[in-house]
């Protein structure tokens, strides 16, 4: 079994340590018993049916009180006639499988690590979170983040040192996404200033055209302890909306409400909820795609709308 240095600012991947077999996590992934609150994988299962919102039927009174009470009661909702082809998001799964099946050395060329000593941390490129303090618990998960939006701020140098198929895919389709993902936005922003009674169009107006666009995809390996490591630790999304493309096969996403966790499926388009990933002993997990959209100023907006 191969040996790791068990410093926390210079460490293997989690897909490293995955294929090297560990028996157990090295320290840095273990959550403290005081913040498991039990088992980390008894979530319970939504008491009621997931919210669910026809994107294309918005302007429907009541369709638009479907979005309020799932943003009132949740946060967070299912999209459905969203406007993105089935094709389009298989295509995206398909080719972030085929990076993170790459050799270490490969994904390593395009690293958000530029001097290799963590200390100096890039959002884009591919790694996990930055590791701040000796004593922060890490994330079974690694990463890859894109700016793609706007599209004359991309770093097409670092796309380039990606794999030839996945670097043809993001210079293709990431525009084609891109802007479907910014009429969901704009679509659901104007639905939400409808609901409060305001100018239709003030969230939209409060975004610059500069305005960021991230696409993330998120790999989850086995992990041998699941029981102690999550795969993405309980936070609530720092930017204005986020798009997320979910794995419908293995599951792993929690949304918190309560005080209690439920498990989630499918794709969907979160607000504020606080959420976390689990891991699985057996099985990987990759979630495909996840959108953030928009300057952190407007965040709370939303956030207050769903209470």
């Amino acid at each position: 079994m191969a040996a790791f240095d068990e410093s926390p600012m210079v460490r293997p991947t989690v897909q490293e340590l995955a294929a090297a077999g560990v028996e157990e996590p090295p320290r840095q992934y273990v959550l403290p018993e005081q913040d498991r609150h039990g088992d980390l994988l008894a979530a319970d299962e939504f008491p009621e049916p997931i919210p669910l919102v026809d994107l294309s039927r918005l302007t429907d009174a009541d369709e638009a009180e479907r979005l309020r009470a799932a943003l009132q009661t949740w946060g967070f909702f299912l999209a459905t006639n969203h406007g993105i082809e089935e094709s389009l998001m298989d295509a995206m799964m398909s080719v972030s499988r085929e990076f993170f099946r790459q050799p270490a050395e490969e994904k390593q060329k395009c690293s958000n690590l530029a001097d290799g000593n963590g200390k100096d941390y890039q959002v884009e490129g591919y790694g996990s979170d930055k590791v701040v303090s000796e004593d922060q618990v890490l994330n079974w998960s690694d990463r890859l983040q894109l700016e793609v939006d706007p599209e004359d701020e991309r770093n097409l140098a670092k796309w380039r040192r990606h794999p030839e198929s996945f670097r043809v895919f993001l210079q293709g389709c990431a525009q084609e996404y891109a802007s479907r993902t910014k009429k969901i936005r704009d679509l659901v922003l104007r639905s939400i200033a409808k609901l409060l009674e305001i100018e239709e169009d003030y969230f939209v107006n409060q975004i610059s055209n500069k305005a960021s666009g991230f696409a993330r995809f998120n790999y989850y390996p086995p992990c041998p302890r699941p029981d102690l490591v999550l795969g993405l630790m309980p936070h609530s999304d720092s930017g204005l909306l986020t798009i997320l493309f979910n794995n419908d096969n293995v599951g792993g996403l929690q949304v918190q409400r309560d005080g209690r966790w439920y498990n989630i499926m499918n794709i969907g388009i979160f607000t504020s909820p606080v959420h976390r990933v689990v891991t699985n002993i057996e099985k990987d997990r990759l979630l495909g795609c996840v959108l953030r959209r928009g300057c952190g100023n407007y965040a709370r907006a939303s956030a207050r709308f769903a209470g």
